[in-house]
């Protein structure tokens, strides 16, 4: 089975929703925009930009789109993705002793971005495997919970929270969601490099979010950066145990802080930024005030004037 990323704009993420209007799935992976399945392809896009055409006529649905976005990557699954800072993932990766980082939240309209570097020694990739270890986002949140109770502590990690305060407080002076996670991947994979030193991984893996360069110039300035052996690629969490170990850690403690602010709010708050979290927002206004949203959501996200809409309804 193949795949193609592309990046796309959201108008033609909008026409493309449009197109496949018939064929939607009802489950969404985390910040998804929406999901449809063809008879031989499997459509998935991001809020983040990208679109994942899987299957056997992926080379064929993505050709379709292809003036409207930039194709990212085009593998099959046998043979690795690869798009690197200084070349291609290096073959037979998946054995190597590596750090890999992944982050959740980005697209969640409550809660913060959670990103988590880990360090997996290629003598731990039997037990890795035989826990079940795999990208979070096939996992339910029990799961998540009880392999990440586990592996927490085999492997070295680094967890870092931008929460909604400082995430709303840097996006208002101007800062892009792409920086703000580059700076929290680098500061996560040199604090588990410090973790482990003298000893040095073979290689650090990023769950590909910008390109190679963008990433760099991003932490440009930083005190301490990473940039030896350092290699980019999407569904990274497929290539090496170690990203999707990183992606379960990043979302236990995802859960966890949205079982914080539930407990805060006094009611369940809901995952994604459906219309499920623009009900909750709106209850929250209107028991806590306006004012109280940013200790909760991000507030640039259009769910916020959603909430808002809503709350002023209710209010009649």
């Amino acid at each position: 089975m193949g795949q193609i990323v592309l990046i796309c704009g959201k108008n033609t993420i909008g026409e493309m929703k449009k197109c496949y209007q018939n064929q939607l799935l009802n489950k969404l992976p985390p910040g998804g925009v929406f999901a449809a399945k063809t008879a031989g392809c499997t459509i998935t896009a991001y809020q983040s930009g990208k679109v994942l055409f899987q299957g056997n006529d992926c080379e064929k649905e993505a050709g379709k789109w292809q003036k409207g976005g930039s194709a990212e990557t085009k593998k099959s699954a046998t043979a690795k993705s690869k798009s690197a800072a200084k070349g291609d993932v290096p073959v037979g990766i998946e054995q190597l002793s590596v750090i890999g980082s992944d982050e959740v939240g980005t697209g969640d309209f409550f809660g913060p971005i959670t990103v988590v570097a880990a360090y997996v020694k290629k003598e731990n990739i039997p037990l890795l495997q035989e826990l079940g270890v795999r990208d979070s986002k096939d996992l339910n949140d029990e799961k998540i919970i009880e392999i990440a109770k586990v592996i927490k502590d085999v492997v070295p990690f680094s967890l870092m929270t931008l929460k909604n305060e400082k995430y709303n407080k840097v996006q208002q002076k101007g800062m892009s969601q792409g920086k703000m996670k580059a700076l929290l991947h680098n500061q996560a994979i040199v604090n588990v490099l410090e973790k482990i030193a003298p000893e040095k991984p073979e290689a650090i893996l990023i769950d590909q979010f910008v390109q190679p360069s963008t990433y760099f110039q991003h932490i440009k300035g930083q005190k301490t950066i990473a940039r030896e052996n350092v290699y980019f690629s999407t569904k990274a969490e497929g290539i090496h145990l170690a990203v999707a170990a990183a992606s379960i850690l990043a979302r236990y403690a995802f859960i966890q802080y949205i079982d914080k602010l539930s407990a805060a709010a006094g009611f369940k708050i809901p995952k994604g930024a459906g219309a499920l979290v623009d009900e909750a927002a709106a209850k929250l206004i209107l028991q806590k005030g306006r004012d109280s949203l940013g200790s909760f959501v991000k507030l640039h996200f259009a769910n916020t004037e959603k909430a808002m809409a809503l709350a002023h309804k209710k209010r009649r």
